[in-house]
């Protein structure tokens, strides 16, 4: 069993004891910490609140436990049902709300579920905003109401198509050029909302034949939730088999992108972000942001602009405010989250297919050529276990010791160049895991850097 308590939300596994794991206890707990967070925030009692989930199969008990202690403390809710992450926060500035709770653990395993949190403008919270929600679940310092005051509950199922309809009304989403090239697109929606939503999104632009897998929205998911190579070995067989122009696969709560090439190869999840990035600066001129976690072939695309680009700590929030700060023109993290301010300022994989499908169709290429435009950097991921005694601390001091005269960067973690690349390694915020991340030109030059990594920690 597991609970995570972090800035962003609350993360556990399902069942098990308060305090220990994501139980009902500490749903009401953490929901009614928002809840008061918000009223505090904005000084005023008559508060909204627009509710979404994923299709996970503990959603629908964790969405009466989230929506009833919302109602409790006097705050009206609207309940959009299975919606993904990016349609609610559209929900929240387009509903007028003063906040948002996205139920979903997104990539992790079905046994996991979440409390993710946005404020009124749609956005993950900032650092001193969720440090203060988590002291009031601390200190349980709530106030509930009478029967009389309970908020009230409204049902709207009708962001998913308002979504869409916003996506379509992006000056760079090519729907005509999209209908024209009479494409057959192969999608893996991990039986999840998104099985309920790429398929509308797709016909609306256009898209000729549509091949679906794992579309019915039960939460059965049929692999790992990550969008992993390892885990997609179906759909790439089926774009190969089918013929299929190009494939989409989207995590549970469709914030992640990931793209198969025609021939059942990989687009790269990287890679997602750097060919959104690519089509954007043709026709916009701005500045590029992306984690310091990320692929520096993005750097890459926007200098070929005579463009900046700019890196960010690990976590969409790091990187909106990143966007903000340099007016970033497109912007996201290389796990496949594309964030187009256009639109809106959260990860969406919707927007992010729509904008690949419209450079695809454009470029009068096969999706594996489009690919091998771009530069050919490697990043190897891995991870090691953290035991709850362990002090990164002192990782973090003995890897800085060993590259003693590299560049580091220490605002997330530890991130050092090197001569052929860079490292990072990083506590993960979702879960008791630390992550090292390595770039190189090839295979063996990320993992021969990532391993070096992993050696000196053994050492400790």
């Amino acid at each position: 069993m597991a609970l995570i308590k972090s800035i962003s939300g609350i993360r556990g596994t399902i069942g098990g004891m308060p305090g220990e794991s994501l139980s009902p206890v500490d749903i009401v707990k953490f929901t009614a910490a928002f809840g008061t967070w918000l009223q505090k925030k904005h000084g005023k009692e008559s508060i909204k609140v627009v509710v979404g989930r994923d299709a996970r199969r503990s959603g629908n008990m964790v969405n009466t436990l989230v929506i009833t202690s919302l109602r409790s403390l006097g705050i009206n809710v609207t309940d959009l049902g299975m919606a993904t992450t990016p349609t609610v926060e559209l929900a929240v500035t387009g509903t007028h709300s003063d906040g948002g709770i996205i139920i979903t653990a997104s990539h992790n395993p079905s046994e996991w579920n979440a409390l993710k949190l946005l404020n009124e403008d749609g956005e993950f919270l900032s650092s001193d905003d969720g440090s203060k929600v988590l002291e009031l679940a601390a200190a349980e310092c709530f106030n509930f109401v009478s029967d009389d005051y309970t908020g009230s509950l409204e049902y709207d199922d009708s962001w998913g198509k308002k979504h869409i309809d916003q996506i379509l009304g992006l000056n760079l989403v090519a729907a005509k050029e999209i209908k024209a090239s009479r494409f057959t697109v192969a999608i893996d929606c991990i039986n999840s909302v998104g099985g309920i939503i790429v398929p509308q999104l797709l016909k609306a632009l256009g898209v000729a034949e549509i091949i679906e897998l794992n579309t019915t929205p039960d939460g059965n998911f049929a692999h790992k939730p990550e969008p992993l190579p390892e885990n997609l070995k179906d759909i790439s067989e089926l774009v190969a088999i089918k013929k299929a122009d190009v494939g989409f696969v989207v995590d549970p709560d469709v914030d992640r992108l990931a793209i198969i090439c025609e021939d059942g190869s990989m687009f790269g999840e990287e890679f997602t972000l750097v060919a959104v990035s690519d089509y954007i600066l043709k026709y916009t001129n701005g500045s590029t942001v992306s984690n310091l976690s990320s692929t520096r072939a993005l750097k890459d695309v926007a200098a070929k602009y005579g463009c900046k680009h700019y890196s960010s700590p690990v976590g969409e929030v790091h990187v909106v405010e990143e966007m903000k700060k340099r007016n970033s023109v497109v912007g996201g993290e290389g796990n496949g989250g594309v964030i187009y301010p256009e639109l809106h300022y959260g990860r969406d994989a919707l927007a992010g297919i729509a904008l690949f499908l419209s450079h695809l169709a454009k470029s009068n290429m096969k999706c594996s050529s489009l690919r091998k435009l771009y530069p050919q950097y490697v990043i190897a991921k891995k991870k090691i276990a953290l035991s709850p005694d362990t002090e990164f601390c002192k990782i973090v001091n003995a890897v800085k010791n060993h590259f003693h005269d590299h560049l580091v960067d220490e605002r997330d973690g530890l991130w050092i160049e090197d001569q052929n690349g860079w490292v990072q390694i990083r506590k993960s915020n979702t879960e008791p895991i630390m992550r090292i991340y390595a770039e190189g030109r090839t295979n063996d030059e990320a993992d021969h850097l990532a391993d070096s990594v992993i050696a000196i920690v053994k050492n400790l």
